[in-house]
């Protein structure tokens, strides 16, 4: 198998970029070309699809409670005096890379002020602002930002990533230019990598005040730290009061989505704003500088080098990010539209992992598999779910009108819409959640509104659909179609 891709690298990767796209489409359109024939085999696989569903409302509701409940308590606790206990913990230092693209200035001072407010002590806090050679504004964001921010932390770097031919521009081209400035830069000053954390900070990104802390207290407690990650509740709360409804509806279930995989240890990857050791980031040639989905190929990356100790555990602590937004209604749903694409781009990230997961017999079979399979699971279903689930009971009887005559064809929509409503009663763990959790209400939110909080639960089905499922079946379409997606910065407000 090694020798097959070996020897057709282009081919072997073209060939599974346009399979896994059309396994979605063969789910989506499975209920009308398969119902012709036999639509009792489509009916079965629309109930256990509602079955899966229904398994997987309770593992969200169940997961993010409990992880909502250790946050509570680990807000609580004083992490830094933990960390001071250990030994090494004078030697210690964390950079923080946050990587920029034309972001507003008053987002990246929001970040940087409120990297100031960490517990953590600010000389051993060192802070890049990497910024893009093709950005006009770069070399006045760097002069402002230097100005205000560079004696509040102990070291205060600016990189500026010219991008070169074999590269994809975006997050992970630039993150790999910072971190390789970095290491130059750490040489000068003695500062050995083996006792530095690395964080990929996103521009918007407001780690809790005690991040560094609670991070320097896991690290050094942790015998097996070179093979891990560590990763935060990413909850897309900023600005959750001021975006329209479909917005929040869709951004409070990735918050508590996000919530619940960290309780879910072998589920987990790095995603969006994590931390990892530097030394393992340099070992595994630092970020991917021809991809897009800088996060989990960074993670698998890790994985192939040095095996199935390589995971990602959780700091339950919570980060805040903004949604997707911009001026006016439609101009911030086209905004959510495109993240949601660009997140479900990272499909063309599969055949790596597919290829990998073949060749490398050194690392156990079973645990390739699992992770294979719960990548293949996230990606193939992200645009199949909502078709599977909100039409596909009703088409077999349109199609077959004798299977309509028959007790499973005429209680196959009943049986399905049974089950989807049980699995719609653990919305309510999400709604109490999303009350507990996000920012308070602020003074310009009327109390008049407080009401369609609840009420916009009812637009689910439509908002999954438009913000969900279509943005995920493009991504895949264009991959299969060889039409590559370009990095787009989310606009911020």
């Amino acid at each position: 198998m090694g020798q097959i891709f070996t020897r057709y690298p282009q081919r072997i990767q073209r060939f599974f970029e346009i399979l896994l796209p059309t396994i979605s489409w063969l789910l989506i359109t499975m209920p009308f070309w398969l119902s012709f024939r036999h639509p009792a085999l489509v009916a079965y696989i629309v109930i256990t699809f509602d079955v899966y569903w229904f398994y997987k409302s309770i593992t969200l509701a169940y997961h993010a409670m409990r992880s909502f409940i250790t946050m509570r308590a680990h807000v609580a606790i004083d992490w830094l005096s933990l960390a001071k206990s250990v030994k090494e913990f004078p030697n210690l230092y964390h950079v923080v890379i946050v990587p920029e693209f034309h972001e507003p200035i008053h987002i990246l001072r929001r970040t940087l002020e409120n990297l100031t407010n960490q517990d953590y002590p600010k000389e051993r806090l060192i802070v890049v602002l990497a910024t893009e050679a093709k950005d006009p504004d770069a070399s006045e964001t760097i002069r402002i930002l230097k100005e205000e921010f560079g004696n509040r932390f102990g070291h205060f770097l600016t990189t500026t990533h010219v991008l070169t031919a074999d590269e994809v521009a975006g997050k992970s081209s630039n993150m790999a230019w910072a971190g390789k400035e970095v290491v130059k830069e750490l040489k000068k000053w003695r500062i050995p990598i083996e006792q530095v954390t690395v964080t990929s900070c996103d521009a918007d990104a407001m780690l809790h005040p005690k991040y560094f802390s609670y991070l320097s207290y896991t690290f050094l407690t942790d015998p097996d730290r070179l093979y891990h990650f560590y990763q935060g509740a990413i909850l897309f709360y900023s600005n959750i009061w001021r975006i329209p409804l479909p917005s929040r509806v869709l951004n409070t279930m990735n918050s508590i989505w996000n919530l619940s995989l960290l309780s879910q240890g072998n589920r987990l990857i790095n995603f969006s704003t994590y931390s990892l050791p530097l030394a393992t980031a340099v070992a595994a040639g630092y970020w991917g500088v021809d991809v897009i989905p800088e996060d989990y190929h960074l993670f698998f990356k890790v994985y192939f080098m040095l095996g199935q100790k390589v995971r990602t555990k959780s700091i339950f602590l919570p980060i805040l990010v903004d949604a997707a937004e911009s001026h006016g209604f439609w101009r911030t749903m086209v905004n959510q539209y495109e993240q949601a694409k660009r997140w479900a781009w990272g499909i063309s990230d599969v055949p790596f992992v597919i290829k990998n997961t073949l060749i490398h017999n050194e690392i156990a079979f079973p645990d390739r598999l699992r992770r294979l399979l719960q990548l293949l699971e996230q990606h193939i279903f992200w645009p199949a779910n909502w078709f599977i689930l909100t039409i596909g009971s009703s088409i077999p009887p349109i199609i077959n009108p004798a299977f309509r005559r028959t007790v499973l064809g005429h209680n196959l929509s009943s049986l399905s819409s049974g089950i989807l409503t049980v699995s719609a009663a653990f919305l309510l763990v999400v709604i109490i959640l999303d009350a507990r959790t996000k920012p308070p209400r602020p003074k310009e939110f009327a109390r008049w509104r407080l009401p369609f909080l609840y009420l916009q639960w009812l637009t689910l089905p439509i908002v999954s659909f438009f913000l969900g499922a279509l943005p995920g079946l493009d991504a895949h379409t264009r991959l299969m179609l060889g039409k590559r997606l370009e990095y787009r910065v989310t606009e911020k407000v």
